[in-house]
């Protein structure tokens, strides 16, 4: 790109900033972080990312998604309980629904030319996005119907695993010591959570009907879901939001509608249709397409792999709804994991800042060491240095 090439464009289209400008005034080892931002930081030592609006932004969302998580579910247990088992077609109207608004979106801001070439260029990448997406939500239904909810839930630790050695591998993260002793915190509060169902026999289900075809298909589940996390953190990083989820739901609204076709059939002509259904598929659909609207946020702000920790309160909620709802007694371990689930997520984010004084997982590695390969958009670092750069342009122009 040439030096006098815009590559930042003001609010409002008024003023850009050069490439020579923006490498200029941030520098090698600059961040999205004013030099008085970085000694504050580095004074508060450990605790530095917990005292920021962005660590408790993260919280939020990743127990939004964990309740998002936990409804979708619940409602494909009460279509299971009406007669109603129809994995692959269930989700279809997930994609639907995203397709027919990100895909228009997508449209209207880029054009229809431009958007088939970007289905042109891209799509094989969203198209393997998309199987992982779609085989994921499949396998972990067809789980449950073979082996117990117990199995199937020690089983999706897999899916945490996979984030982190695909993050490591492909995307060069790095995760310090801290960040380890983090996730295996939480995956011990999920494990104290699952021997208090054990004890309680609240995961009693009688005989699993298969247990090692509902194992491996949880474990497929579960491995597809770690590959579809990591594209979209990488994806998201990378282009707007709206691309990202409308290429994926377009793709996936075609994969997922092809497998409902072929394997869904017969389940949808002898499944139960009346107005409860109907109900819980409306609550499904809307539940799961408000994760996946919700998703990219977090990857962008954290990581894949915090919101996979973060997905393991799912259970305490669920059971939280059916002690208010059902009225249910749940046992003294119950809150003692999930305290030890979110103490888990506090310890992943102590720590002094880095070397360059930036804070949490917003700055990504595999977009350079200012981020000029990401996108700037909501909750990037590419976004908050465009500002910070702005600013500084703003107050040279306003000195001359």
């Amino acid at each position: 790109m040439a030096a006098s090439e815009p590559l930042i464009a003001a609010r409002g289209d008024r003023d850009s900033i050069s490439e020579s400008q923006y490498d200029a005034l941030l520098g090698q080892d600059h961040v999205e972080q004013s030099d008085e931002e970085v000694t504050d930081n580095k004074r508060q030592g450990l605790f530095a990312y917990l005292r920021t609006k962005d660590f408790w932004t993260i919280l939020l969302l990743g127990q939004t998604l964990a309740i998002l998580n936990t409804s979708s579910s619940t409602f494909t247990s009460l279509l299971e309980a009406q007669g109603t088992s129809i994995p692959a077609f269930q989700t279809f109207f997930n994609y639907a629904l995203l397709n027919i608004v990100f895909t228009s979106f997508t449209i209207y801001k880029y054009g229809f030319k431009h958007w088939a070439q970007i289905a042109r260029s891209d799509g094989w990448k969203y198209i393997l996005f998309a199987f992982c997406d779609v085989e994921g939500n499949y396998f972990i239904v067809l789980a449950y119907r073979y082996t117990t909810i117990l199995s199937a839930q020690l089983i999706n630790f897999w899916a945490i695993v996979v984030v982190v050695i695909l993050s490591f591998l492909t995307l060069h993260v790095r995760y310090h010591t801290m960040q380890i002793l983090g996730i295996s915190i939480c995956i011990g509060g999920m494990g104290i959570l699952l021997a208090s169902d054990r004890i309680t026999g609240s995961t009693s289900e009688g005989e699993a009907l298969d247990p090692v075809k509902g194992d491996l298909f949880a474990l497929l589940a579960a491995t597809f879901y770690g590959f579809s996390n990591v594209v979209e953190e990488y994806f998201v990083s990378k282009r707007p939001v709206y691309e990202v989820i409308g290429q994926l739901s377009f793709w996936a609204t075609i994969i997922n509608g092809i497998q409902a076709f072929t394997l869904d059939r017969s389940s949808f002509e002898t499944a139960t249709w009346n107005r409860p259904v109907l109900l819980y598929l409306l609550g499904y659909t809307i539940c799961l397409a408000s994760f996946y609207t919700t998703a990219p946020l977090i990857y962008r702000l954290a990581s894949a792999a915090f919101m996979n920790i973060s997905m393991l309160t799912g259970n305490f909620w669920g059971v939280l709804i059916g002690v208010f709802v059902l009225k249910l007694q749940i046992h003294w371990l119950y809150p003692l994991a999930f305290v030890m689930i979110l103490l888990g997520q506090f310890v992943y984010y102590l720590g002094p800042p880095r070397r360059d004084g930036s804070l949490g997982e917003a700055r990504k590695p595999w977009l350079g060491r200012n981020q000029e390969q990401g996108v700037s958009g909501i909750f990037t670092a590419r976004r908050r240095i465009v500002d910070r750069a702005r600013d500084v342009v703003s107050a040279d122009g306003l000195a001359g």
